[in-house]
């Protein structure tokens, strides 16, 4: 039965994807068929913002609009999942049939996505001592200043910015800055 399970891409309402996959897990547990579906799975990207002064991480789907779903499709099933709230059907050829995915794309997306789990907050930027830079949140929202420390482990900042004519040492984090 091993080598019937393939990837497919069911096509779902877009925002609706949560619910989709809760809908299809119950039907699934309801008819007691998880052996040929062994995994529902969203890609999820997380991306971090700024609020408030803090750092929030958040989650949005990788691929709006789209289920990945691991099965062993016959037509039974096909038209089980295609009849469940909120779903379009299958990702495939143009008379509807679900088409699988190779096994090259599968590896790519579940590869990008174990990557985007383990990645916690990779920061593209790289600064360097005596760099203009620009705060972009916080109480000295606007002001700029010149990089004295950095410290990679923390992604902290040491900056000295003028307020009222005087040098003032500031510690912020990436986030709360940009280059000028």
């Amino acid at each position: 039965m091993a080598e019937q399970l393939k990837w497919y891409v069911v096509r779902a309402v877009s925002g609706k994807e949560k619910k989709v996959k809760q809908y299809l897990e119950a039907e699934i547990n309801r008819l007691g068929i998880s052996h040929l579906v062994p995994q529902v799975l969203i890609p999820m990207e997380k991306y971090y913002q700024m609020r408030d002064g803090k750092k929030i991480a958040k989650e949005r789907n990788f691929y709006p609009g789209y289920v990945l779903v691991e099965a062993a499709l016959d037509g039974e099933l096909e038209h089980i999942i295609k009849n469940i709230n909120s779903v379009i059907g299958f990702l495939g050829d143009k008379s509807g049939n679900a088409v699988p995915m190779r096994p090259a794309e599968v590896n790519r997306i579940l590869g990008k996505v174990d990557e985007m789990t383990v990645q916690a907050e990779a920061m593209s930027t790289s600064y360097y001592v005596g760099e203009n830079i620009k705060v972009m949140d916080g109480p000295f929202n606007g002001f700029t200043g010149v990089i004295e420390e950095i410290n990679e482990e923390k992604k902290k900042l040491k900056v000295m910015v003028k307020i009222f004519g005087r040098r003032t040492p500031l510690e912020l984090n990436y986030m709360q800055v940009e280059k000028e």
